[in-house]
């Protein structure tokens, strides 16, 4: 079985992750959503909320399951039986950081990496812009899956 790994802090997913996550559901049989859990961060969500809006919005793809993590990635990946990483990529920025991490985790455990271009419509799409916009009220319908649209306005509330 070819499975992959799409790992990530997911606080909250967004449009763009959902893209990555769906392309690479078409290439490999599983696709394992791999939520972060670090505990010198505190995010918006909490680690189950997030997990469970992901396991929302991914459960037409019948390849993938949302799980998650601490520690090593590669541990991770381990666990799963998973030998690929799937990232999505929004810019030259984005590779630098991100080709040092996939040099490291060859090295450590043999795991490759795929590196997906985002879609141009997402390129500029972050979960820390997201969260930004809905604080003063923006509207965030063209970026977020209905449900976080949601479950971020009643978070964070209008405040205009």
């Amino acid at each position: 079985m070819r499975r992959a790994v799409c790992p990530g802090s997911f606080d909250p997913v967004t449009n763009g992750h959902l893209d990555i996550i769906g392309r690479a559901s078409r290439l490999f049989d599983e696709v394992i959503v791999g939520v972060l859990v670090n505990q010198s961060k505190s995010g918006l969500f909490t680690v189950e909320e997030r997990i469970e809006m992901l396991r929302e919005v991914t459960s037409s793809y019948g390849n993938v399951r949302v799980e998650s993590f601490r520690g090593l990635l590669v541990d991770f990946c381990r666990a799963q039986q998973a030998s690929v990483l799937i990232k999505g990529l929004r810019a030259v920025s984005d590779f630098d950081y991100e080709l040092q991490m996939a040099q490291m985790n060859i090295g450590l455990a043999g795991v490759e990496t795929l590196f997906m271009p985002t879609n141009p419509l997402y390129s500029f799409l972050s979960s820390s812009l997201v969260k930004d916009v809905a604080k003063w009220g923006g509207d965030i319908s063209a970026h977020v899956p209905d449900p976080v649209r949601e479950a971020l306005q009643a978070r964070l509330g209008p405040r205009r």
